[in-house]
This record gives structure tokens, C-alpha cells and sequence, in this order.
């Protein structure tokens, strides 16, 4: 594994690194500084020394000393400081009057810098570190002709060497105090670029990657997936680690029951695949529910925890065990098995549970389960739990699901309904709403269809398409027809629109309902606004009766119009029979009148024998401007549909 970093070894790592290149910068830079004071320095000290001395010399000469005076003031000079040494070299302008020393001669052949100033060049040597030799020339002037009548203005008539330790200079303060102030920045910007590359690298980059992943987890909402970022920083390793550990228990919480610790419910729905053979029993314990009221909620539990340990035990290897709601758990394992091989599996782990004894604070506890099973690679979670409720309705201790089952399904489904219907009949949760019916050519609200629903108790409303039919299957519907037509008469009592009731060919053959039809047209009065919708896909196969009704309901003014017309039983010759007013033409050749040319001519004949007739068309599901545009063009008479109001309570 990589030695991981932390940052604070990161930041003292690169404060380091910059104090050792700060400084190295600061070393070569004094030692330029140095160089630089000393030669600066140095020849301004030599020449003022030197300009010092040959003024003495000046004045020894004016007075007529010799070169012997003249050596002796050197020999003074030099003994003034022992570790400066002053020279004078003559040139052969002052030989050629005063005589020439050999000293000199060798020295103006030999000597590279007294010859270089012999040519008029201040020459400043610095041989080391610790010594700086300094060569002066003398040049005459106009006064020196005094005595060297010989000479000539500017020519060089001798040369001053003079000799002196470096450790004598003098640096001044403020270089002293600009250096400083120079390395402080040197060393201030060092640090800073050090830490923004260092930090970009080791902190900003890896926090920014490890946000991206955190958020494309979050995103994606896969709580299974993890982070695995490379990094040598050990604080973003810990929160790496601290992270994928916190995704870790809130997987193992989502997917685990809480109570046993295996894989719950929704773990099974995503192991279930649907391109393999797979069995799957769906196992409760029965009676559970006595066991709780009888020891108590943590005896309960503890009989849980024991099953799923013994459902563990007794398993085959390969299969996996789940744990869903409640007293149920899943086994669910990938293979290819007959009939027999299933139910002898079943047959033995209920053997096992029921010869199982449990021990709960003293007490002996025997418990019996029932398996539901299914096997295939589809609907097997559906499946199971069919076969298990049919099997704990009929007593078994095991079933193996069959197709035949799903009757029994529908049977248990049909139950539930019936007692959903009857509940709201009880409790008034049948209730209209009323879509509106406008003319085509003003679109203005003329009148309302009356349509059927049933109020949930969350508020919402329920399409008869859920629970008509078995409604009908249950002999409930007489009642609904009788609540709608209650309530509808009752709504438009006081109102000018008129309003269509649905009826069904079975409402018009029913005694009770029929004649409730013919008390509320006599008792409200409003059989001009009142028409009765006949469903026409029911077909109308007692065709005298519905003559005989249209005949009743007409005396009272009311109008009768054909539902659906286009499909079922679509017959023109019912229309002339039956004197209709109104057609409604079906949804299914209206939806896409606009692009469908077939729906168009049918629409069409049905709209030409209509007028011929005098008959007026209404069409349903206008659900856009273009359908609206289009039946407004061949001539349809009323438009109902989403495109001008949805079913809804009607306000007083």
C-alpha cells in the first residue's frame, strides 16, 4: 500500500523546500552583493588612499627630496599599517631625468597591471577574497612640467600600487536593509507559489474530484456504487474512507432488514432476473399475529431472528435467503428443476420449521408456515405471492403457482372492489363531475355531460373504467345509476344548460331504475334540458323496450342521443327507428381526425346521413386545436373534450 502523506507534513514538506531555495537564493545574491560592495567599495577607498599618498609624495618632491627621501617615506607609510602595502613604480619619462631604480625597470616589463597603468587604466585586481591591489596612474599635468621639464601633458609618469586586506570595507545600512528586503519577498512569493501548486495538486484537484464523484453519486441516487480516488494526502484518504463507509451502512440499511440482517425486499427485486429460470417461495409464518398478542412484541421478535437463523441452516447453498415484511422471508435460488424436485424442497423445510421447538424466556413455542412458490424467469415475485395467498385461503402448506390461480387473483381483486363500491354508496363518495359541451361554431358552453366517479379518501377521483364492470359483476350498478340521476336532476334544477345522463340499455330494462327516470322527469320538470346518452356499444338487443322508453321520456321533452356511435353496434337503421337527436361520434375516430384521412370519411358519411336525418352530432375527445379545427370543417354541430374543459364539480 502507498505511505500516505498528511497535510500537515505536506505544508511543513514545502515550507522546507522553500526556506532551501529561499536561502540559496539569498546565498548566490549576497555573494553578488559582496562582489559587487567590494569592487564598488574598494576602489573608492583605494583611490582616495591613493590620491592621499601621492600627494605626500607630491609635496616631498616640491621640496627637492630625493628618491632616497622618497623610499623612506614609503617605508614610513608602510609601517603605518602592516597589512597595506604602498609602491611606487617611475616611469622612464622620470628615469631619463632623475636616473632609474631596477626595481622599476623589472617591474614596467614584468608586471601585467603596472603596464596596463602605464597606458593611463586604473586597474583594481581582486585576486581573492581577502586582498585588493590596486594600481594608480600618475598623470602629468601642467604643473609637474615644473620639474619634469621632459614630460608632456597627460602622459603617465609613474604608477602608485597599493595593496589592502578586503575586511577593512565597509557595507552600507541601506544595502544592507534593501537585501533584506529582497530575500523577505524572495522567500514570501517562494512560499506562496509553493503552497498554490502544492495545495492545487494535493488538496484543491483531489476535493474538487472527490466532490464530482460524491454528486454523480447523489445524482445517479446508486447508493452502490463507491468512491476510489488515488490520492497520497491521508486526511482526503479518511474522508474517502469515512464516506464510502457511511454509503456502506446506508445500503446495508436499505437493502437489510433491520431485525435479522438479511437482504430485504427490495434486495430480491433487483437479484430476481427475468433471462434466467429461477424458483422463488414466499414463506409465512401463520398466525404470527397471535404469537405478538400472546408473549409480546420482543418475543416476537426473537422468534424471527430463530426462524431466519434456522431458514439459513436448513437452506441449499446455492439458494439465498430474504427477509420481506412483516412474518415473511423469500428463498430464491437460479435453477433449472421439475415439479417434483419444488415441491419435495417445500415439503422439507416445512417438516423442519414445524418440528422446530423454540425457547423464549422458558417458554416452549411451536410455529407452522406456509410456502407459496413459483418458478420460471417472469412475474415470479407476483407469482409466489398469488400462490401463497391461495394457499393460505385453502388451508394448504404449500402451492405451487398455476395460471389458473391468476381467477382466483381476480376473484380476490373482485372482492376488494365490491367492498370499495359499497363503502362509497354509504358513505356518498359517488359523485358526478360535468364536462362541458360547447357549439362549434361560437364555442359557447351549452350544456354539460354528467359523468360518473367514485371520491377516494385522499380526495381523488376514480374512473368508473376501474370499477364498472364490476360493479355490474356485483349487482351494484343500478344503485350508481340511481345517485347520478338523484344528484344530476338535483344540480340543474335551477340551471338554463342543458345536461346529458348515461344510461345503459340494463338501466332501461331495469324496473327500478326506469321508473325513477320517469318521477324525476314529472317531479323536476326539466325534461327540455334533460338527455339521456344510450351507451350504444352495448348493442340494443330488446329493441322494443328501449323504443317503448324513448317513447315515455320524449312526452317530458327529454332528448335521446346514441353514446360511442361509430362502434359496436353502429347500425343507421337504429337511428331512424329510434328518432335520436344527437349522434356521438366515438373518440377512436375523432382522436386523430386531423392527420387520418379513413377517420375523416367516415366521420363525414356519419355527419351527412346525420343532417339528412336531422339528426346533430356531437364529437368527443377534441383534445387540440387542429381535431377542433378539423370536425368545425366537415361540419360536426357540438365539440366535447380536454381541448375545453375537464371533467369537474360544477359550481352553484
Amino acid at each position: 500500500m502507498q505511505n500516505k502523506t498528511t497535510y500537515t507534513r505536506l505544508i511543513l514538506r514545502i515550507i522546507i523546500m522553500t526556506l532551501t531555495i529561499s536561502l540559496a537564493i539569498a546565498f548566490f545574491y549576497a555573494q553578488i552583493m559582496k562582489k559587487d560592495a567590494i569592487e564598488s567599495l574598494s576602489k573608492i577607498e583605494a583611490k582616495k588612499t591613493t590620491k592621499l599618498i601621492f600627494e605626500s609624495f607630491y609635496s616631498a618632491m616640491a621640496r627637492g627630496w630625493t628618491k632616497e627621501d622618497l623610499n623612506d617615506i614609503i617605508k614610513r607609510i608602510n609601517s603605518i599599517e602592516k597589512n597595506m602595502v604602498v609602491n611606487i613604480y617611475r616611469g622612464e619619462t622620470v628615469a631619463e631625468m632623475f636616473g632609474d631604480i631596477p626595481r622599476d625597470v623589472k617591474v614596467r616589463k614584468e608586471n601585467f597591471y603596472v603596464k596596463k597603468a602605464f597606458q593611463k587604466d586604473e586597474i583594481l585586481n581582486l585576486g581573492n577574497d581577502s586582498k585588493i591591489d590596486y594600481y594608480y596612474p600618475i598623470i602629468a599635468t601642467q604643473e609637474c612640467k615644473k620639474c619634469h621639464t621632459n614630460a608632456t601633458t597627460g602622459e603617465v609618469l609613474g604608477v602608485i600600487a597599493i595593496s589592502y586586506p578586503i575586511d577593512e570595507l565597509k557595507i552600507s545600512l541601506s544595502s544592507i536593509i534593501n537585501f533584506f528586503i529582497i530575500f523577505v519577498l524572495i522567500f514570501s512569493l517562494a512560499i506562496f507559489v509553493a503552497l498554490f501548486f502544492e495545495f492545487d495538486k494535493y488538496l484543491v484537484k483531489p476535493i474538487n474530484k472527490l466532490i464530482s464523484n460524491i454528486l454523480a453519486i447523489s445524482k445517479e441516487k446508486d447508493i452502490t456504487k463507491r468512491i476510489d480516488l488515488e490520492n497520497d494526502v491521508e486526511e482526503l484518504h479518511s474522508m474517502q474512507v469515512v464516506f464510502n463507509k457511511m454509503l456502506d451502512s446506508i445500503e446495508y440499511q436499505f437493502y437489510n432488514d433491520t431485525l435479522t440482517g438479511l437482504p430485504n425486499r427490495k434486495r430480491l427485486i433487483e437479484t430476481i432476473t427475468t433471462t434466467k429460470n429461477a424458483v422463488l417461495m414466499i414463506i409465512n409464518i401463520d398466525k404470527f399475529q397471535e404469537i405478538n398478542d400472546l408473549y409480546g412484541d420482543a418475543l416476537g421478535n426473537e422468534i424471527l431472528k430463530e426462524t431466519a437463523q434456522l431458514l439459513e441452516r436448513s437452506k441449499s447453498p446455492e439458494s439465498k435467503l430474504f427477509k420481506l415484511h412483516a412474518d415473511e422471508y423469500a428463498l430464491y435460488y437460479e435453477a433449472d428443476v421439475d415439479i417434483e424436485e419444488i415441491k419435495s424442497i417445500a415439503i422439507h423445510l416445512t417438516n423442519i420449521i414445524e418440528n422446530e421447538t423454540f425457547y423464549i424466556d422458558g417458554s416452549e413455542i411451536f410455529i407452522n408456515a406456509t410456502f407459496g412458490i413459483a418458478y420460471g424467469s417472469t412475474s415470479l415475485l407476483t407469482n409466489s405471492d398469488i400462490a401463497l395467498k391461495l394457499a393460505k385461503r385453502t388451508k394448504k402448506k404449500y402451492l405451487v403457482y398455476d395460471s389458473f390461480m391468476n381467477i382466483e387473483h381476480e376473484y380476490d381483486q373482485n372482492l376488494k372492489w365490491a367492498k370499495r363500491i359499497k363503502n362509497a354508496i354509504k358513505n356518498d363518495k359517488v359523485v358526478p363531475l360535468y364536462q362541458p359541451i360547447v357549439d362549434i361554431n361560437t364555442k359557447k358552453i351549452i350544456k354539460y355531460e354528467s359523468l360518473m366517479r367514485i371520491l377516494d379518501d385522499d380526495g381523488k377521483y376514480i374512473s368508473p373504467f376501474f370499477f364498472l364492470e364490476l360493479a355490474k359483476k356485483n349487482k351494484l350498478y343500478p344503485q350508481l345509476t340511481l345517485i347520478m340521476l338523484d344528484k344530476t336532476f338535483e344540480k340543474f334544477k335551477n340551471r338554463e344548460e342543458k345536461v346529458s345522463i348515461n344510461l345503459s340499455v340494463s338501466d332501461i330494462l331495469n324496473e327500478t331504475v326506469h321508473a325513477a327516470i320517469l318521477k324525476k322527469l314529472e317531479e323536476y320538470q326539466l325534461g327540455d334540458r334533460i338527455i339521456f346518452e344510450i351507451i350504444e356499444s352495448d348493442g340494443i338487443e330488446n329493441f322494443e323496450e328501449v323504443l317503448e322508453f324513448i317513447k315515455e321520456v320524449k312526452t317530458f321533452g327529454a332528448k335521446i342521443s346514441i353514446d360511442d356511435f361509430g362502434t359496436g353496434y353502429s347500425n343507421f337503421e337504429y337511428l331512424m327507428k329510434l328518432k335520436v337527436d344527437y349522434i356521438k361520434i366515438d373518440a377512436s375516430m375523432i382522436k386523430d381526425i386531423d392527420t387520418n384521412r379513413d377517420s375523416q370519411m367516415v366521420t363525414e358519411t356519419i355527419i351527412d346521413f346525420a343532417k339528412k336525418m336531422n339528426i346533430q352530432t356531437v364529437a368527443e375527445f377534441i383534445h387540440s386545436e387542429a381535431v377542433y379545427n378539423k370536425v368545425h370543417e366537415i361540419g360536426v354541430d357540438y365539440a366535447q373534450g380536454y381541448y375545453f374543459g375537464m371533467p369537474a364539480p360544477l359550481l352553484d
